[in-house]
């Protein structure tokens, strides 16, 4: 089998299994009364946990998989509020100054 047939075996696979997985996770949280009340809608990561799922990418891997493609984001408007000098709107800094270092329970696996 070539790379070729291994994308596509793979592909037909997601597309099997987000065709049933999005329609009836997407019914579920926009009929959620929660979700109703907001006015939410959705973001990527809904329905991207889907894909990764079908591709057998395991579970603690999702958040990694969120961060990746945003941290090109985060170091593009880095990199041009660090270089522009015109540039006069940036984010502000944010300073965590929530709980202290606590103790918490451990997780038995």
């Amino acid at each position: 089998m070539d790379w070729t047939s291994s994308v596509h075996k793979t592909f037909r696979k997601v597309s099997n299994f987000s065709s049933k997985g999005f329609n009836r996770r997407e019914r579920i949280a926009l009929d959620d009364e929660y979700v109703i009340s907001r006015k939410l809608y959705p973001n990527v990561d809904f329905y991207s946990d889907v894909i990764y799922q079908a591709i057998g990418l395991p579970v603690a891997m999702f958040q990694v998989m969120f961060a990746i493609p945003r941290t090109v984001g985060w170091l593009a408007q880095w990199q041009e509020m660090v270089t522009d000098p015109e540039q006069k709107i940036t984010r502000p800094r944010q300073i965590f100054v929530g709980h202290p270092r606590r103790d918490l329970p451990t997780q038995k696996t």
